[in-house]
């Protein structure tokens, strides 16, 4: 026999018994009441009656406690294991007096059902949290790393694994760097964000250009731009995520591209260094005669003649910035002396377009650690382009200060055509011209692009503030000597070398 069939046989014995003693009180009461008490019989029927009816109204309340205690018990169950706080107690099977079977078996029923559902939401949890179980992760067409806060790559997806050329398996665990040996453009690269964020914030997201990936084994070198996403303490101990945006072909046609240009413009200079050769003996010449015109002329053809090399020059610079094979040689040198050659080569350009440059040059700076020749591009670049977009102006302003962090900037300001505050965030893209002003001022998009890289170069840093009809300053700092030196002897160099990219040689963590 089941408990149930248990349960119904004692409730049937427990109520007839119950009935059949009422039955019995009831017919003993009447005889009773008829045989001692004389009263009439129909007052004593009535009186039967009347306790009758008691006797069934506490027959039914006895019953009703005692045949509803197995539901009581399972209600308390069910509420007790309700995902809502009903503040009730978990019932106490060993206390009924009816049903106690029935309710332990079906009591468990309901544990290991709520037991079930509880694993099962949390399994649901897990598989949401775990990525490689995830859908959208995994079959996401953009390469997508995830890493812990020890830097450690806690998943990749299948594309990540195909872009790297790596098996996803065997990504996991690895350190990130040891993985994706990354090349940034300039000194803002990924770790440092991390490190950074990781001491100031909470979340942070950042974005990087141009970003190169070594890999190895003969696998193909990518191109890339980079997303990262920082998430301090979440509860998937998933710190940093990094999506990968391929451009490969973009990013190498256009290096193609000045590659292409470089080889073309490389040709130019046997040609042009004879032009000059020459120019400067027809400038003897001319010195000796009284004819104006002539000496204008040949002003104006040494001039141009400059302004050719350095075309020429930043054209080849570029294709090495990009390469990375253009190599700096910092050496200790007085910023003011080194300012003042440069800008007297400059002066006869001023000259010929009707510029004066003055120059406001502190005498008090500490030595910098440059490379002559490759500061003198950004100078050149930097007051180039002041005097071409001078407009009505005549008078550049050029002037060096100390700053508060003791680095040594140096300011270009004219006052002609100004730049709109749409067009300033791309300025040191490379390529990148107003096209508000393109065809009334010349200009391959190159020199501010330049510029930025060997200003990077050298530790320091390159800005432009400008409005619109009002004019533009330019600046950029230098690292003072003295530091620069204290950095060489920490990383133990023998000379302070760096690549266009930033980097001191032989100490990115990126290289090996």
């Amino acid at each position: 026999m089941d408990h149930l069939q248990q349960l119904r046989h004692r409730v049937r014995q427990y109520v007839f018994g119950l009935v059949l003693a009422e039955n019995v009180l009831l017919i003993v009461s009447w005889w009773a009441a008829d045989t001692f008490t004389g009263l009439p019989p129909l007052l004593v029927a009535g009186a039967t009656l009347i306790a009758g009816g008691v006797l069934c109204f506490g027959i039914a309340r006895i019953v009703e406690s005692y045949v509803t205690e197995p539901l009581q018990a399972l209600w308390q169950a069910v509420l007790h294991l309700s995902p809502t706080d009903h503040g009730i107690a978990a019932p106490k099977i060993e206390q009924l007096r009816l049903g106690q079977e029935l309710v332990t078996n079906l009591t468990a029923q309901i544990y290991q059902m709520a037991d079930v559902a509880e694993h099962a939401a949390t399994e649901k949890l897990e598989r949401s949290n775990d990525l490689s179980r995830n859908f959208v992760a995994q079959n996401l067409p953009l390469p997508l790393f995830t890493l812990d806060a020890a830097e450690t790559i806690t998943f990749a997806n299948e594309a990540a694994a195909q872009y790297v050329g790596i098996a996803a398996t065997d990504l996991i665990g690895k350190n990130v760097y040891m993985v994706l040996d990354m090349l940034f453009p300039s000194e803002e690269t990924f770790d440092g964000w991390l490190k950074e964020v990781k001491a100031k914030s909470a979340t942070a997201v950042h974005s990087w250009e141009r970003v190169r990936l070594n890999v190895r084994d003969g696998h193909p070198t990518r191109i890339f731009d980079l997303a990262g996403y920082y998430n301090r303490d979440n509860p998937q101990h998933t710190e940093t995520m990094l999506v990968l945006f391929d451009h490969t072909k973009m990013y190498t046609q256009d290096d193609q591209a000045v590659s292409f240009i470089a080889l073309s413009v490389h040709e130019l200079r046997t040609p042009l260094t004879l032009l000059r050769g020459y120019i400067e003996v027809f400038e003897d010449e001319v010195d000796t005669t009284t004819n104006p015109e002539l000496k204008g002329f040949m002003l104006k053809m040494k001039s141009q003649a400059e302004q050719l090399t350095a075309f020429v020059n930043n054209i080849l610079n570029v294709a090495r910035v990009d390469d990375d094979q253009m190599q700096l040689k910092l050496q200790e040198e007085q910023w003011p002396d080194v300012l003042r050659s440069a800008i007297e080569n400059l002066s006869l350009r001023a000259k010929v377009r009707g510029v004066t440059l003055h120059c406001r040059l502190a005498s008090d700076l500490p030595s910098v650690g440059i490379d002559r020749i490759s500061i003198y591009e950004v100078v050149n670049n930097l007051v180039d382009n002041a005097i071409k977009y001078s407009g009505n102006s005549k008078v550049i302003e050029i002037e060096t200060h100390l700053t508060k962090d003791g680095l040594i900037e140096t300011t270009i300001q004219d006052f002609g055509l100004g730049i709109s505050t749409a067009t300033v965030p791309n300025l040191f893209t490379k390529f990148y011209r107003d096209h508000r002003n393109r065809a009334q001022v010349g200009g391959t998009g190159l020199g501010l692009y330049l510029s930025k890289a060997i200003v990077a170069a050298h530790g320091g840093s390159i800005w432009v503030r400008s409005k619109e009809g009002e004019g533009s300053t330019f600046g950029f700092t230098l690292v003072p000597y003295a530091q620069l030196t204290e950095e060489a002897k920490q990383n133990g160099d023998q000379q302070i070398t760096r690549s266009a990219h930033g980097w001191i040689k032989n100490h990115s963590m990126y290289r090996r």
